[in-house]
């Protein structure tokens, strides 16, 4: 199982617009979660996933390249530009380790 984690500091004034966005695109996906800041760097909006292999992932990624999420033309449309809502951002693939 691998947990990939898209940190985003979003530009002041567009976290709240970032999340909701991210929240509308991934809702229904279950192996999806949006996180905001509490105690963090000012901005921060996380998009979380878990995947069962890195090849899982990896598929995942060639879908939404080819624009292939099932979104509305409306919702498509809006995520096209959800560049400008953010000024930097990482990915961390991590495992999850068994015990």
């Amino acid at each position: 199982m691998y947990v990939v984690r898209n940190t985003f500091i979003a530009k002041p004034g567009n976290a709240t617009k970032l999340a909701k966005l991210f929240c509308r695109v991934f809702a229904g996906k279950g192996n999806y979660r949006v996180l905001t800041d509490f105690v963090s760097e000012f901005n921060t909006v996380v998009l979380e996933s878990t995947h069962a292999s890195l090849a899982e992932y990896e598929q995942t990624m060639e879908e939404y390249a080819r624009g292939e999420l099932g979104l509305s033309p409306e919702l498509a449309e809006e995520m096209k530009a959800y560049t400008s809502l953010w000024k930097t951002g990482r990915r961390e693939v991590l495992k999850v380790m068994e015990a």
